[in-house]
């Protein structure tokens, strides 16, 4: 089948892609001209683990291609997906200009019966709008389906090649006929296809990251009451983790959730509540603990250098909003180093792959480093703020011997206290005792 995307950042590289690996002939499409030229040129311009090998055997098999020209993009397609930023506004609503923009030129450019796919993340009632914008323009019939994407940065190609479950809205028998051929291929386990109005396709997504964001916040305060009563949330976490009904994801502590999905559509589901006249209580609690919770550390690294951070040197580790990607959008590193910049902190950073994106945002205000040790000497105290793997088990006496003052502020849980206590660190955590070296 031919296919065009519209978008190539997360989700419309790697939907293309996966898309091409079960013999798709796909074409992405983006006004970027420098990405365009690197994509042509098979250069990867994100970073997710796998996508590389898929992206790099579709173009050398010749089912993966890339232009600027939408006309182009889609002249043969049959299914065309729409993977544009919906970035939120300043009142939390999702923007749709993208959207809707590409949505206005495609009308006229149709030629027989295509069925444009919503794969962006849209609040309800969006189907309804491209539909219309497209209508105003087309002369033959078309389709609008909704097929929220599910893909978790660091994980997305295996989520994408093998889904838990696929959501598509439609109200069109022949839409669905096609969109149940091209999913074929991806859920021959028996993980469902799961068909139902495109207004519901559209919630589902919103309500899926939403209760996750929930999760996490909850998880955060309990956290919280932990250090009051002088539990650990370790053990809470277990203890409720092994109840099938509760389940053991998104039960860790630490310092938030950020990231290019769970802030966005947290916002974006209370401002269609509020829209709706409905006051979503616990999603306006969600971001108020998320919000407090991300720079639930500074208090602490101030307090403990006496509320003077002039010229104190801070190691921190991790800048993406979570391990196995470069994403920065919301990451609650950003949010500590700038209120360390603010205090008169020194910032020396590493992280495996975020680094770059980091520049682009605070170019010179602080220091990189390719290696986590080198970011570590002659700082004062080391801050994690992302939990990469290469961070769980580090040579402890070789930071010993690096730190001027053995402490760490571990935003993300990763040391057992135990063995802090036993190698003499000073080591506040989340939802834990402090250990004092």
């Amino acid at each position: 089948m031919n296919i065009a995307v519209v978008g190539t950042g997360y989700v419309g590289l790697v939907t293309g892609t996966c898309f091409a690996e079960t013999g798709n002939k796909v074409t992405c499409i983006d006004i970027d001209e420098h990405k365009i030229e690197k994509l042509k040129a098979g250069k990867i311009t994100i970073y997710e683990p796998g996508l590389d090998i898929l992206f790099e055997r579709n173009i050398r098999q010749e089912r993966l291609f890339f232009t600027t020209r939408l006309d182009e993009g889609i002249a043969d397609a049959k299914i065309i997906f729409l993977a544009l930023p919906t970035p939120p506004g300043e009142d939390g609503s999702a923007d749709l200009k993208y959207v809707l923009g590409v949505a206005e030129k495609i009308g006229p450019l149709l030629k027989d019966y295509t069925v444009i796919v919503d794969k962006s993340t849209v609040p309800v009632g969006t189907a309804e709008k491209v539909k219309e914008k497209i209508a105003a323009g087309a002369k033959v019939d078309f389709d609008v389906v909704s097929n929220p994407e599910f893909l978790r940065e660091g994980v997305a190609v295996e989520d994408f090649m093998k889904p838990e479950r696929v959501v598509v809205g439609t109200s069109s028998e022949r839409a669905k006929k096609m969109m149940e051929v091209l999913y074929a291929p991806f859920v021959r386990q028996g993980n469902p296809v799961i068909f139902m109005d495109e207004r519901s396709a559209e919630l589902t997504k919103y309500a899926a990251n939403s209760f996750l964001a929930t999760k996490i916040s909850f998880m955060n305060e309990v956290a919280n009451l932990c250090e009051k009563v002088g539990a650990d949330v370790d053990a809470v976490r277990r203890g409720i983790g092994t109840d099938s009904r509760i389940g053991k994801r998104f039960l860790f502590s630490g310092i938030g959730y950020g990231g290019s999905c769970f802030p966005k559509d947290v916002q974006a589901l209370v401002k269609s509540s509020d829209d709706a006249r409905y006051n979503f209580k616990i999603l306006h609690a969600v971001m108020d603990v998320n919000r407090e919770q991300k720079t639930k550390m500074i208090p602490l690294i101030k307090e403990f250098f006496n509320h003077d951070l002039k010229g104190k040197t801070i190691a921190v580790w991790g800048l993406s909003f979570k391990p196995y990607t470069d994403d920065i959008r919301e990451a609650p590193a950003i949010e500590n180093i700038e209120a360390l910049l603010e205090a008169g902190a020194i910032i020396k950073t590493h992280d495996p792959e975020a680094m770059a994106n980091v520049k682009k945002l605070l170019k010179n205000k602080i220091q990189y480093f390719e290696n986590p040790y080198d970011a570590v000497a002659g700082a004062d105290a080391i801050l994690i703020a992302t939990e990469w793997p290469e961070f769980r088990t580090p040579d402890f006496e070789r930071i010993s011997s690096l730190l001027k003052t053995k402490v760490i502020f571990d935003g993300r849980n990763l040391y057992d206290l135990n063995q802090m206590k036993d190698l003499g660190f000073t080591y506040y955590s989340i939802g834990r005792q402090i250990i004092y070296g």
